[in-house]
């Protein structure tokens, strides 16, 4: 008898050890989208809708995480569906319970990062699943976006219609960016910051100036372009440049413009030269030069004439306009006015590449 209940000891012991499997950072069996850093230690996700994915076998998945600042917020994706859980990684390495109870079988895990860059660095050291890793996902499209608060997803869970910028306000996985991806099986990077623009910004620096970076603060670290290639770029900036190229007040105005506002020849010069550096690194990209849906694009703007004018004079016939309709609420844009943007792009891009 104590024979038996020593090989039960033995064979239970064994299923508990086969149950757990650390997978860390660096198997090549996770697939990581958008730009990642690398460190000895962790996989580092600074953009938003930066995220981790694995296929696997199993009924259940931890996760280790940790958060520069503790403001980043992770979304837990498990077979394309949301769950409750949401993550708010502290600033130590920590293990999180991301989801249990699944059936068995396979399964589709995503780790997003909701928030932008300013709000944290998001470590990335390993999960611990009770099964098995399968190989990584694969997508049925590459798009890349570059653009601003309206592209983060800014202050879209804010239902209280205050506007409000913070991390648990912000969550680019309601983003019209995300939900076109999702709609054409895309893998996607995002470029996007709130406040940027393409002429000036908020701050000190505009898309020009960091586009070519692994991560955004960082001017020692440029981003290989050979790594990704998409095959279609939306570039939806200028609601940022609207306002500030007409305020003279404002100390980046002061610092770039002096006392003149930029004219529209100037405008138009420098889109065409950020998009000229865009098809530089992606040649056979098609592009498409977006703009909306606050109010740059509301009737008697001139922005999407300056848009138009830049792109017929880039004379490139893979390089198109699209604009979004004038949302007419205040604030930033509602995660119903989000989905309404991506059912307008959804719409453009279906129409016009036949995907």
């Amino acid at each position: 008898m104590k024979r038996f209940a020593f090989f039960l000891f033995l064979a239970l012991a064994t299923l508990t050890s086969q149950a757990q499997t650390i997978i860390n950072f660096d198997n090549q069996n996770i697939k990581f989208m958008g730009r990642i850093a690398l460190s000895d230690s962790a996989a580092q996700l600074t953009w938003t809708a930066s995220s981790v994915l694995i296929n696997f076998e199993g009924t259940a998945a931890k996760a280790t995480l940790k958060d520069n600042t503790g403001m980043d917020r992770v979304t837990v994706v498990i077979d394309g569906k949301v769950t409750n859980t949401a993550i708010q990684p502290a600033q130590n390495p920590t293990e999180y319970t991301l989801v249990t109870g699944l059936p068995k079988g396979k399964h589709r895990l995503e780790l997003f990062k909701r928030t932008e860059y300013d709000m944290g660095t998001l470590s990335f050291y390993s999960f611990n699943i009770d099964g098995k890793i399968l190989p990584p996902p694969n997508f049925a499209h590459k798009i890349e976006f570059y653009g601003n608060s309206i592209t983060c997803g800014y202050a879209i869970e804010d239902i209280e219609g205050k506007d409000r910028g913070t991390a648990e306000f912000e969550n680019g996985y309601k983003s019209y960016a995300n939900i076109t991806a999702r709609h054409f099986d895309a893998y996607y990077h995002s470029i996007s910051k709130s406040g940027i623009g393409f002429l000036i910004s908020w701050f000190n620096y505009t898309t020009p100036d960091i586009y070519d970076r692994v991560s955004a603060h960082d001017s020692t670290a440029k981003w290989d372009f050979k790594k990704y290639t998409p095959e279609l770029v939306i570039v939806n900036l200028g609601q940022n440049d609207a306002w500030l190229t007409k305020n003279k007040d404002y100390p980046e105005f002061k610092r770039l413009f002096g006392t003149t506002p930029p004219t529209p020849e100037f405008i138009i010069k420098a889109y065409q030269k950020f998009i000229t550096s865009v098809r530089g690194k992606y040649p056979k990209a098609k592009i498409i030069c977006a703009l909306g849906a606050m109010d740059a694009t509301k009737e008697g703007s001139p922005w999407p004439g300056y848009i138009e004018k830049a792109v017929a004079g880039l004379q490139d016939k893979n390089i198109y306009t699209h604009f979004f309709a004038y949302k007419n609420t205040p604030g930033h844009p509602s995660e119903k006015e989000q989905q309404a943007m991506a059912d307008d792009l959804i719409a453009y891009i279906t129409k016009t590449f036949k995907w």
